[in-house]
């Protein structure tokens, strides 16, 4: 088997290896054969010599005598020929077997290496009795019609906008005691309460305000500034009656060091929601000593009461009147409702301080008849993968997501890492019973499903990427399949513009969502949330609608997931949804923003 080996190693070619060992085994056996036949030539001619002057006959007798010894070697020599050649074919075909399993067992790794790489995640349902039910639910021939499309109650159309009337003594004084500039952090909506914000502490302080400026953020990533935004000429000239407003610093001042000189002033030094008595002790000083400050990193820095009327007031006029978006926005999310809306229609108040001009109007006779089953609900779905990592809950995507969850976290989330290493740790199960837990998308079906909106109700989805996707979205396509967003509205060429600004995307959002006929919130912490519905109760005049969800009770109701009948679960999230449509006077400490019905804001008619 050596020699074999040696001579297989040697003589096959390279391009057919069977042939070469074939060729390598009959070379041995004829050279055996050569062999034997010369060393019974040499006996042949020992036995000649042997007997010499024989006669001739008597070799012919020998052959005679031994031609079976002599057959008999011939067909040795044969066999062994026959054998060395099927040798060589049974070790060709275990190679050749062993070479392919090898190349199978190779290929089918890649393959699964592939699958797993390009492999999405399958679709994740934590109610999937609810989710059939409510399937058969809005597939009846004749489903229930939800009453939610209107406001539930008339009291909401008695209270109408007013804070832009001008008051009898606007309490704004020719010399001013300085100049204070605003670096807002945060996203659209915290700037837009940061800049509100501002204006009623320069009005407090009697101060000049700079045009606010936008703290770059590397989570927003967005280096739009005012004039990028809002209408910055409209700004100043609506509250010039009551607060002195400049684009810039003069000239003296843009040189001096604000910080060596003591004018910066951060969250360090004004508590989160301070009063009006914090800024005259603290701020006020500052001010007229140096002539300038500098909020650096301004946002929610004002509480909402205790304060003066006239400041609350304030507030309201620059959120409702004075911040007017610039019309590339207007002109793009303009856009967006006719889209979405698949009509034109008369302007509503919400349209015309949104839009301005660039939304066409039609006879009010025949709004109501080209709108037909063309209203849209706008849904805000907080379900971001931040958010839903910060939360800490549970949403039913099995270890793998507990930990993909748990490395986000710590990437982006140390501080609470430290602070949950320190503290007595809540299980996802008591969160989302406490009502922390942001609804998912599965869930935020469910609850659109209970209050009888049809399966083809046109849905604007307004946020960032939804956490796991397709994976996730899939309950909710699956009974709302008319979905759309400002991506699957706009064209490429008519998004470009926005592309890199997210604070200019998130105003189509915000837009798009307030002139909606529905909105729908999941989470009533939101920023955006928040505002949006302010401006629907502000210009809405009764007759749009905010869902405010309220996830403890909701929790509570899908625990039953398993028993809980669809009539039963209908009643409860209805009764849930109408409490929170309720028509209530702002509360002592609530957003002016949110809440704008007030004495402040809106009159009672």
């Amino acid at each position: 088997m050596k020699e074999y080996q040696i001579r297989r190693s040697e003589n096959v070619p390279a391009s057919d290896p069977s042939i070469g060992r074939r060729m390598s085994g009959g070379d041995h056996n004829w050279n055996s054969k050569v062999v034997l036949l010369n060393g019974l030539k040499s006996d042949s001619g020992k036995f000649s010599s042997s007997c010499k002057g024989a006669h001739v006959g008597k070799r012919h007798m020998w052959f005679h005598k031994n031609v079976r010894s002599i057959a008999y070697i011939f067909v040795l020599v044969g066999f062994f020929f026959l054998l060395d050649s099927l040798m060589v074919s049974i070790f060709d075909s275990i190679n050749l077997q062993h070479s392919s399993t090898s190349k199978n067992s190779k290929g089918l790794k890649d393959d699964r290496k592939v699958a797993h790489t390009n492999k999405e995640k399958l679709p994740v349902k934590m109610y999937g009795r609810l989710l059939s039910l409510a399937s058969s639910a809005l597939t009846e021939f004749k489903p229930k019609k939800s009453d939610f499309w209107k406001e539930p109650y008339k009291q909401a159309s008695s209270w109408k906008p007013c804070a832009d009337r001008r008051p009898p003594n606007p309490g704004k004084h020719d010399e001013s005691n300085g100049y204070i500039m605003v670096s807002a952090n945060g996203g659209l909506n915290q700037q837009r309460v940061a800049i509100c914000n501002a204006v009623a502490v320069a009005s407090l302080l009697n101060a000049t305000l700079v045009l606010p400026r936008f703290l770059y953020s590397n989570v927003w990533k967005d280096p739009s500034q005012f004039g990028d935004i809002y209408q910055e000429e409209y700004f100043i000239s609506v509250l010039k009656h009551e607060v002195n407003i400049v684009k810039e610093l003069p000239s003296p001042l843009k040189s001096i060091d604000i910080e060596a000189i003591g004018s910066l002033i951060t969250d360090a030094d004004i508590a989160k929601e301070a009063k009006p008595i914090d800024y005259v002790r603290k701020v006020l000083p500052i001010l007229v000593r140096n002539g300038v400050v500098h909020f650096l990193g301004y946002g929610n820095r004002l509480g909402f009461d205790p304060l003066p009327s006239k400041l609350q007031r304030l507030r309201c006029k620059c959120n409702f009147h004075a911040l007017k978006f610039v019309p590339k926005i207007q002109e793009a999310a303009s856009l967006l409702v006719r889209r979405t809306r698949k009509h034109d229609s008369a302007r509503s108040m919400l349209d015309k301080q949104l839009l301005g001009n660039y939304m066409p109007n039609i006879p009010s006779k025949h709004h109501e008849v080209a709108r037909g089953s063309y209203r849209y609900l706008a849904l805000h779905l907080r379900f971001e993968e931040d958010m839903v990592a910060y939360s800490q809950c549970d949403f039913g995507g099995g270890e793998s997501e507990r930990k993909e969850l748990q490395a986000y976290r710590e990437i982006h989330f140390p501080l609470l890492i430290e602070r949950l290493k320190s503290s007595k740790p809540i299980s996802p199960e008591e969160l989302r019973k406490l009502g922390r837990c942001p609804l998912t998308p599965e869930e935020a079906a469910l609850l659109l499903s209970a209050l009888g909106f049809k399966h083809g109700t046109y849905i604007y989805l307004a946020g960032s990427q939804i956490y796991g996707a397709n994976s996730r979205m899939q309950a909710f396509t699956s009974l709302y399949p008319n979905l759309v967003t400002k991506e699957t509205l706009l064209t490429p060429s008519e998004l470009e513009p926005f592309r890199n600004f997210s604070s200019q995307l998130a105003a189509l959002d915000f837009i798009a969502c307030a002139t909606a006929d529905v909105f729908a919130m999941t989470d009533s912490g939101s920023q955006l949330s928040s505002l949006v519905s302010g401006f629907r109760t502000y210009y809405g005049n009764g007759q749009a609608p905010t869902l405010r969800p309220n996830k403890k009770r909701l929790a509570a109701i899908l625990s039953e997931n398993s028993t809980i009948r669809w009539n039963d679960f209908e009643d409860r999230v209805r009764k849930m949804i109408e409490e929170g449509q309720r028509v209530r006077v702002r509360g002592f400490g609530r957003s002016i923003y949110r809440q704008p019905r007030s004495p402040e804001c809106m009159c009672r008619t």
